[in-house]
């Protein structure tokens, strides 16, 4: 017959293994989760990048002499495939930052703003931050949670044993806080 000190271990170490496998499966769905998130953003970006040649082309018959703005919209398009989501992080607020000047010098000239090609990636453009945006709340989200299961106790035993780290949520860099000069937009005194 068994003693009733063997059952009650026996029914401890049972609860702590289901718990252990609960935390467990709960962790990697939150952390599946933040991955789902940072290829939805991955998509948007990819998409906003597809659409630079297509502007600077167009853009560059009325804008000859801003040589620098496509310049340093082209470099950061080629920048922008790291792997790290720090990487993307970076490379996206200084992107959100390049192309927020874009615009405004594309503002003074009223022939671009007429054409019908300009208007029309301008508004794909904005359909894009959009869903761009949309996709940042969805990542921010989805880390919070990770972040929380992995710091909250007992999942944060769990999350040790499994080497899980705290992510980084999509923040505003300083420069996107401020509001741009006329010179930093135009690029003049």
């Amino acid at each position: 017959m068994i003693s009733p000190s063997v059952i009650v271990i026996f029914g401890l170490l049972l609860i702590v293994v289901i718990s252990f496998i609960l935390i467990y499966n709960s962790l990697i769905n939150r952390k599946n989760q933040v991955e789902n998130s940072l290829g939805s953003i991955d998509a948007m970006l990819k998409k906003r990048y597809d659409l630079i040649p297509n502007l600077v082309d167009t853009v560059k018959v009325f804008m000859a002499h801003e040589k620098g703005v496509f310049e340093s919209l082209t470099q950061l398009r080629t920048n922008v495939y790291g792997n790290k989501a720090e990487d993307k992080i970076k490379l996206d607020g200084e992107m959100s930052r390049v192309l927020g000047n874009f615009f405004a010098v594309a503002e003074s000239y009223p022939e671009l703003k007429s054409s019908n090609n300009f208007l029309q990636l301008q508004a794909a453009w904005n359909e894009t931050e959009e869903q761009l945006s949309a996709a940042r709340r969805f990542y921010n989200s989805a880390v919070t949670d990770y972040n929380n299961a992995v710091e909250m106790f007992p999942s944060n035993i769990v999350a040790k044993i499994l080497q899980y780290d705290r992510h980084q949520v999509f923040t505003a860099t300083e420069a996107e806080r401020t509001n741009p000069s006329a010179k930093e937009l135009f690029g003049k005194k």
